[in-house]
């Protein structure tokens, strides 16, 4: 079992300064994998100030320097990768397969691709007699949630040390294991003292405390929208800049040239990646009335080819992060048939065989409603709507009926089409057919999906402050 009960602050492993802990489960098996000290407020303190401290001399460190310390990580984090694949297998539930294609490859891009970034990046531009600088922003309190132990983490950690600001973060409680390992990286790597902070807690405690707290500068939160919202409250006592990326309800427009059988594949692999525990999961599929059957047929198909189980194993799916997500998913499954939405595939309650873990069925709906709660609210769960249309504005006009707006997928053959339906989707990040994953394009939302952009040098920009000094001599 892993016993990690410290905090790292300013260099250092130490205990905390409170005696409460939490058990870590493994979702899999229902059992204690290990625990955590949920921090105190003056755990935080601790924490910030180590931050506050190395803020000088860290956010003046030269560019070349910040690339080589990232440089550095990655080959630290590469060297531990069976160790990251089996904690984030552990804590989170997913498959061995998907923890080493999607987590640990995730976590080791953005290091990459921010130290390669920070090569063109500019920190200085002339306009005439005016010189523009842009300058690392101060101590950045940094909150991550637990589908994605190291991709939406690392992003943030890479973006704030290519920027030359100090972090401290907090990590979300079910899944806190990859965090402490990236703590160890990052000692080995050689990261000085106060640049970063990890503090485990709750959200209330350390969650509210980092958004409040009048000595960090910026915070950058990923997770819920009630949360984020709780987050832009607290933060505006001290007028601190906050970025979110929240929810999302993601449409995949389905065009009328496209092959049924790879739309079908491609609609199936977007929903059940992480068993649907994806912000961007393409959960309302969007096709055609003439192709309904066909692709409906399809879908079937190609489900058998993604199975549910032991994470340990060569499954597809394994469980959801714990038994009250179980409980949301399996709620909003009973939800859809009540609504009046006919249900193919899946349904409520656990894979034949598979009584003790958090596992669910993928499950899929058709004749959904746009204004049905299957299709308005964020499930988190592997739980496909099917809504059609007739006319292409009006799968437009669907997909964009929602208050969120972090992704879209379109998926035909027509490239003229396709670029026209991209381009209409309201929504911060738009795939079309399969594209394969950019590191250097931004990422965020538009609508009730957050505010401000993370990956790449978008993501730099984040943790930078705007100054114009006017009067300079060339």
């Amino acid at each position: 079992m892993r016993n990690y009960t410290k905090h790292y602050i300013n260099g250092e492993w130490v205990e905390s300064s409170g005696s409460e802990t939490m058990d870590v489960i493994n979702p899999a098996t229902e059992e204690v994998a290990g625990r955590i000290s949920l921090g105190t407020q003056e755990d935080l303190d601790r924490a910030v100030k180590a931050a506050r401290d190395a803020f000088p001399h860290f956010s003046t460190t030269s560019k070349e320097y910040r690339i080589e310390l990232l440089e550095k990580i990655a080959e630290e984090y590469k060297k531990r990768k069976d160790d990251l694949i089996e904690a984030i297998t552990e804590e989170l539930g997913s498959p061995v397969g998907i923890t080493e294609n999607v987590h640990y490859k995730m976590g080791l891009g953005h290091f990459e691709t921010a130290a390669e970034q920070l090569k063109a990046f500019e920190f200085t531009e002339r306009r005439g007699g005016t010189l523009i600088k842009k300058e690392p922003i101060g101590v950045s309190g940094l909150i991550t949630p637990w589908n994605f132990p190291t991709n939406q983490t690392s992003t943030k950690i890479a973006s704030a040390f290519a920027a030359g600001s100090p972090v401290v973060l907090k990590p979300a409680e079910l899944t806190p294991f990859a965090a402490v390992i990236l703590a160890e990286i990052f000692e080995e790597a050689g990261v000085p003292k106060g640049v970063f902070n990890l503090v485990n807690g709750t959200g209330e405690t350390v969650g509210n405390g980092i958004s409040s707290h009048p000595d960090i500068d910026f915070v950058s939160f990923t997770g819920s929208g009630a949360v984020g919202q709780k987050v832009s409250e607290n933060a505006a006592k001290t007028i601190k800049k906050v970025a979110l990326e929240l929810g999302g309800k993601s449409p995949m427009v389905v065009l009328e040239d496209a092959d049924v059988k790879k739309a079908a594949k491609a609609a199936v692999t977007n929903v059940v990646l992480n068993s649907g525990q994806v912000c961007t999961a393409a959960t309302r599929t969007i096709i055609p009335k003439k192709l309904h059957d066909d692709f409906i047929a399809a879908v079937q198909e190609v489900l058998p080819g993604y199975p549910v189980g032991d994470p340990n194993g060569p499954n597809m799916l394994g469980p959801l992060v714990a038994e009250k997500q179980w409980d949301r998913v399996q709620g909003y499954i009973e939800k859809g048939v009540e609504e009046g939405a006919t249900l193919v595939a899946g349904g409520t309650g656990k894979p034949d065989g598979l009584e003790k873990g958090y596992y669910v069925k993928p499950t899929v709906f058709t004749d959904v409603k746009n204004d049905m709660t299957i299709a308005r609210e964020e499930i988190f769960g592997p739980v496909m709507s099917v809504l059609t249309y007739e006319e292409l504005d009006e799968a437009v006009a669907i997909a964009n009926d929602t208050v969120y707006g972090l992704a879209g997928y379109v998926v035909g053959e027509d490239e003229e089409t396709l670029q026209d339906v991209a381009s209409r989707l309201q929504a911060g990040r738009i795939t079309v057919n399969n594209a394969k994953m950019d590191f250097t394009a931004p990422f965020g939302g538009y609508k009730q999906s957050g505010v401000g952009r993370e990956w790449g040098d978008y993501g730099i920009e984040e943790y930078l402050e705007v100054k114009a000094v006017l009067g300079m001599p060339s």
